[in-house]
């Protein structure tokens, strides 16, 4: 999938990674914190059924709707849009960011050593 997810398109999708198929009431009832209306909700389902990235299933007068992708694939574009945009296209920038951010605590740092080891090997 090419085109790019929404902040709150990307809320949807992770209510039905977590669980789907879904009605759009369902939907909307999971994520009654944000405020959306039950409409607006129907839009985003829509909007991501169009991307591709939701399959839709009639289930009498309703539709049912499951995630067409995986999440690893939409965090995999996303993260390369970011670097790409904000760090011309490489990685070590943005982490050297984070650790002068002090964003990156020792686990982040003991993962991100393990990493490099795993890539020379």
């Amino acid at each position: 999938m090419s085109e790019r997810i929404s902040e709150a398109e990307w809320q949807v999708m992770e209510v039905l990674w977590r669980d789907s198929p879904l009605t759009a009431l369902d939907v909307a009832t999971r994520l009654e914190a944000s405020g959306w209306s039950l409409a607006t909700v129907k839009t985003l389902l829509s909007r991501l059924a169009a991307k591709g990235a939701l399959a839709t299933a009639e289930d009498g007068r309703r539709y049912l709707y499951s995630p067409a992708v995986d999440r690893a694939a939409i965090a995999g574009g996303e993260s390369r849009r970011l670097v790409d945009r904000l760090f011309g296209g490489r990685p070590a920038p943005l982490v050297a960011h984070l650790a002068e951010r002090g964003e990156l605590s020792s686990a982040d740092i003991a993962e991100l050593e393990a990493l490099i080891r795993e890539l020379k090997q």
